[in-house]
């Protein structure tokens, strides 16, 4: 690797030599408050100047300082100095490992670790944690499985460090079993344990089990730390779990985790996804100070309760006040653009973002898409995404997908839909969206073709889940639920909800029920049961009148739950607020904070 000093490597004689020529204490005493890679290098040309720049006492303080952060330019810097040591020990060989592990190159800490083993190091238990770290950045299943294999050899494999590191291996790479196997074979199970086992699950998408593994760890009196609230929030935040998250939020603050500007931040992000923007509000303005992610948190709040000027405004605010805004800031005014149908000022924004020194992702593409799309530009979209400097994925073309089914863009849907099945062509979605798509526009025999497609790749579409918090309990109801105990109460309550909902103007929206062989009856029925509706119905038979019902749901809702919804809230004289997968909805007094730009 290239760097600003060149210094000839030493014969190992040499080097070895140097172990009994002192170190002055100055330059040690310097190293601490050297951050800066200027610094860095200015002791470092002291250390030339003092004869002591290959000393191994120096160089492996030295190296060792450059890798505790994840700064690509000191990772580099280290590699320089690393690759010139005839023979490195093992301090320097962990170091290295460990700045590799947390780089955008994991690999390297493999190859680092294999590489030390070759040249007769046996690892210990400060070289596994960072190796199987490693594993866990890059996917590295098999990698994972052999360092497994030899740190049981190493008798290493119980460490309080490298099982937990185990755990979380095996968890990035897919395999939750494995994790738990190791996780319930450990003697003393301890809070870094819990910790990896808590956040293994909350990234596999089972905040259930997060929780549940929460609430074993508080039976046995351990004490979570900051990284567990984390976690756990996270956890909320997927459930939409507000009563619980408000709990964890009490004991924050009753435990002094109140002062961590990340658990802060969490609060923010859980409370806002949770659907109470007013507590999101509140844990910010009482933040004592606040960084890009908690400002960014604040915006993306704003953004997905649809408040785009107030997002704007944030975003404004935060650079009034010196901070300097990162890729989910953006991410967050773009969105806020996308959802408030502010077309200029949301392209504004993204073509400003290499003047903060951003370069636009994959999600900021998928905005500005969306954005256009959303607005009616299908045309202008379709062209943004095929003329994309990178290769655009499958999340990319299913938004234009969607805006052309909300549009009726029957021909560009088609070809949007062609480019979906060249990436993957496993997504029962995308087959629905452009089925009923074509149904709406009469093309039946498209239609046809597309459902033969279906059952002959054995393609299904997700089911509808909607999930609701109830006396701190989560519910969960699929469309045309009777798994739930209470799903006939569920289903008996809306029906009588359509009943009421029928005097005050409601009729189904059938238009959107493609079955040709199904009578006007059969479509209604169809509709009735949708999981939103149960979870709604399930709300007014076991919460106080007046109670805001907050219902969380995994698709978008469809155009009749909207409708119904609109009408609940003015009937039974509820709030209802809905998070689907687009953004949240709130319905008041008969009207829904959309707008109908949805």
């Amino acid at each position: 690797m290239s760097s600003a000093l060149t210094v000839n490597p030493l014969s190992p004689a040499k080097f070895k030599s140097l172990h009994s020529h002192p170190t002055p204490p100055p330059l040690f005493s310097l190293l601490p408050q050297c951050t800066a890679i200027s610094e860095l290098k200015q002791l470092h040309a002291l250390a030339i100047k003092s004869q002591l720049h290959h000393h191994p006492s120096f160089l492996t303080r030295f190296i060792t300082h450059l890798t505790r952060r994840p700064d690509p330019s000191l990772l580099r810097y280290a590699c320089h100095l690393f690759d010139r040591i005839p023979q490195p020990n093992l301090i320097l060989y962990n170091a290295m490992s460990r700045g590799y592990s947390r780089s955008d190159d994991p690999f390297r800490s493999i190859s680092l670790f294999v590489a030390m083993v070759e040249n007769g190091i046996c690892p210990d238990d400060y070289s596994f944690p960072s190796v199987l770290k490693a594993c866990a950045g890059a996917q590295a299943a098999e990698e994972g499985r052999q360092a497994h294999a030899f740190a049981v050899k190493c008798g290493v494999v119980d460490n309080i460090y490298v099982r937990p590191t185990l755990i979380n291996m095996y968890a990035e790479c897919g395999d939750l079993r494995a994790a738990r196997v190791l996780f319930d074979g450990m003697d003393d199970q301890c809070v870094v344990s819990y910790n990896s086992m808590i956040t293994a699950s909350v990234r596999r998408s089972r905040p259930s089990a997060a929780l549940a593994l929460f609430r074993e760890m508080q039976a046995k009196g351990i004490k979570p730390t900051d990284v567990t609230l984390l976690s756990v929030l996270s956890a909320c935040t997927l459930l939409g779990a507000l009563e619980l998250g408000k709990w964890i939020h009490e004991y924050v603050k009753k435990n002094g985790f109140d002062s961590y500007m990340k658990v802060n931040t969490a609060l923010i992000d859980m409370y806002a996804k949770c659907g109470s923007l007013e507590d999101a509000i509140h844990v910010f303005q009482g933040m004592s100070s606040r960084d890009t992610q908690a400002w960014s948190a604040m915006i993306v709040a704003y953004a997905i309760h649809g408040h785009g000027s107030k997002a704007i405004s944030m975003f404004n605010e935060m650079k009034r006040e010196g901070i300097k805004p990162d890729d989910i800031t953006f991410l967050g005014v773009l969105y806020a653009c996308s959802h408030a149908g502010m077309v200029d000022e949301g392209l504004c924004f993204f073509d400003s973002m290499n003047k903060h020194g951003l370069i636009p992702g994959i999600k900021h593409y998928g905005c500005v898409i969306d954005l256009l799309a959303r607005s009616g530009q299908l045309k202008k979209a379709y062209e943004f995404v095929d003329n994309l400097p990178v290769k655009p994925t499958p999340i990319l073309w299913r938004t234009l997908l969607s805006a052309c089914g909300g549009h009726g863009e029957v021909d560009i849907g088609k070809k949007v839909f062609e480019r979906i099945l060249e990436l993957d062509d496993s997504h029962g979605g995308d087959y629905v969206i452009f089925s009923n798509m074509c149904a709406n526009g009469g093309r039946w025999e498209e239609v046809n073709r597309i459902r033969k497609i279906m059952g002959e790749r054995g393609v299904v579409k997700v089911p509808g889940c909607s999930s609701i918090e109830v006396d701190s309990t989560v519910h969960e109801f699929f469309s045309g639920d009777g798994m739930h105990p209470q799903s006939r109460e569920a289903r008996k309550m809306v029906d009588e909800m359509m009943e009421q909902l029928k005097l005050v103007g409601y009729l189904p929206d059938t238009s959107k029920v493609f079955h040709v062989d199904m009578g006007e009856e059969e479509k209604e029925a169809s509709l009735r049961y949708h999981s939103e509706k149960l979870a709604i119905a399930f709300g007014l038979i076991n919460t106080p009148p007046g109670t805001t019902i907050r219902v969380v749901k995994n698709l978008r809702v469809c155009g009749d739950c909207h409708s119904m919804a609109k009408l609940v809230s003015m009937v039974f004289n509820r709030r209802i607020i809905l998070r689907d997968l687009n953004r949240f909805h709130h319905f008041d007094k008969g009207l829904c904070s959309c707008g109908e730009y949805w």
